[in-house]
């Protein structure tokens, strides 16, 4: 196997403290591959991608490119050696050019010579018609949209002569029209002889772009497969040891009456309108549609976030006005927004200051805010929900994905509320942690909790919701009984047939 590979490591080990990141991982990459690298968070997969990157270096096992054992390794080695990473979150500098970008540690004159902006502007331009990108050289990083920041750096990768690239989950905040893009620039990628090691939540997309796949688990290979050859539900039984059917637990609610209405809602601000919706208790109602069809936008105008202009919202069949997020909290609503790392959580504040941050008034008296109160709430909450972490008073920057949406849910759900909103609540975070947050919501339901949950994932949209409503054009087109959708019929909907 190492004779033929690209890239390849064999019973990699690494040690955090005395705790096993990597016990015996063993992977290896061919030219003109795609070779998807699946698991759990914590199951060893960032580690595995920094030592081939040159950010960490393993404690034992081999690593070798091209047939010669690697001894020493950096950022700057395997760079030179033509091994990239391309994150979710891009690192370009936004206040730089594109050229300029790419240019980026590839112009080795020394500070002293003079700047060959011609050349620059002629080089950048050959790269970004490699990757199939039409993008002004001349234009700043930091006007790109996401999918544009991603291809300049597959650009400026390319540049370096990277023959490795790893993709760290690619698409978590993709468009399908951009996710799709991407793929056909792996594809092209692939023909060239580049090998790519694509990591993904997105287990439905990998037998669209992967040729192999390799399952770790708790720091071990535990299987390397032809994608052809294994189905999500094989995937997901190697990566957790859970059958499909515990991904999505939805059970039967006997639903109550509706809790939260709308009617003839709308803002213009907002891009939303006309929308009439119930939501009864007990009852989870996915929304679904295509990026700009309104979702999270009426996701914020409900919470205050945006204002409405239209229509009117009933609790519990009382007409309510929200002017501002803190009327919704004591109206009960909560929302957990789309993007938890801007929105969802304050990275440097501890796990226990999250998640009473939407709740102080109850710890606070004249005296202040008690302490002891948050303490023993904050450990309870993280019980409650499973979040991994050796101490509460930890930053939740420490956290991985699916702890920090914890982290963020344990707030709202601290409020007690009697409608939850929930925005992409698993996106970028690995299935085992999914299966969590469903049953959580699940148990919510049975409580009696009215939960709107908007989804850019069919199969969570159809596993786990009542009913289905989908969005076009800012407004709700037509919403399906959890009996009549199927994902042609919502994609049928969703764009516009």
């Amino acid at each position: 196997m190492a004779e033929t590979a690209l890239l390849s490591a064999f019973n990699i080990s690494k040690s955090y403290a005395g705790v096993h990141a990597l016990s015996s991982a063993t992977f290896d990459l061919r030219s003109g591959e795609v070779h998807a690298l699946v698991g759990e968070n914590g199951a060893g997969k960032s580690t595995l991608i920094k030592i081939f990157t040159g950010a960490v270096l393993n404690d034992g096992g081999e690593i070798s490119l091209n047939g010669e054992r690697i001894t020493e390794n950096s950022p700057a080695l395997s760079k030179a050696r033509g091994i990239a990473a391309i994150y979710q979150q891009p690192a370009l500098f936004p206040e730089l050019t594109v050229a300029e970008n790419i240019a980026l540690g590839q112009e080795l004159n020394g500070t002293l010579s003079k700047v060959n902006w011609k050349e620059r502007r002629r080089i950048a331009k050959e790269l970004l018609d490699r990757v199939g990108a039409k993008i002004d050289t001349e234009t700043t990083a930091g006007e790109l949209s996401m999918p544009q920041q991603q291809l300049v750096e597959i650009a400026r990768a390319l540049g370096s002569n990277a023959k490795v690239l790893i993709f760290d989950e690619p698409t978590a905040s993709l468009s399908e029209e951009d996710t799709q893009n991407l793929f056909r620039v792996i594809r092209e990628l692939r023909v060239q002889g580049v090998g790519m090691v694509y990591i993904s939540h997105r287990l439905e997309e990998l037998p669209a772009i992967a040729d192999r796949v390799t399952v770790l688990r708790d720091g071990l290979t535990i299987e390397t497969r032809e994608m052809a050859d294994v189905s999500s539900e094989q995937l997901i039984r190697l990566m957790v040891g859970r059958d499909l059917s515990a991904v999505f637990p939805k059970r039967t609610v006997e639903l109550g009456e509706p809790i939260f209405e709308l009617k003839n809602f709308g803002s213009r601000s907002a891009g939303i309108r006309n929308i009439n919706l119930s939501v009864r208790a007990g009852e989870i109602v996915g929304v679904a549609g295509l990026i700009g069809a309104g979702r999270t936008e009426l996701a914020k105008t409900i919470f205050g976030l945006e204002e409405p202009d239209e229509g009117e919202i009933l609790l519990r069949g009382k007409p309510i006005k929200i002017g501002h997020p803190s009327e919704a909290i004591d109206y009960g609503i909560a929302y957990l927004p789309e993007d938890r790392r801007k929105h969802g959580v304050v990275l440097d504040f501890p796990i226990s200051s999250n998640i009473t941050l939407a709740s102080l008034k109850k710890l606070s008296s004249r005296f202040g805010l008690n302490f002891g109160k948050e303490r023993e709430i904050a450990a309870e909450y993280t019980r409650r929900l499973g979040v991994k972490t050796p101490a509460i008073y930890n930053a939740v920057s420490t956290l991985s994905g699916g702890n920090q949406q914890k982290v963020a849910l344990s707030r709202w759900l601290m409020t007690q509320p009697s409608v939850l909103i929930l925005d992409e609540p698993t996106q970028g975070i690995d299935v085992g942690a999914k299966a969590e947050i469903h049953e959580l919501m699940v148990e919510l339901a049975g409580q009696g909790v009215a939960i709107l949950m908007i989804s850019s994932e069919l199969p969570e949209v159809l596993g786990m919701s009542d009913r289905v409503a989908v969005m076009h054009g800012g407004t709700i087109v037509k919403i399906f009984d959890r009996a009549d959708a199927t994902q042609d019929g919502i994609l049928a909907v969703a764009l516009g047939h």
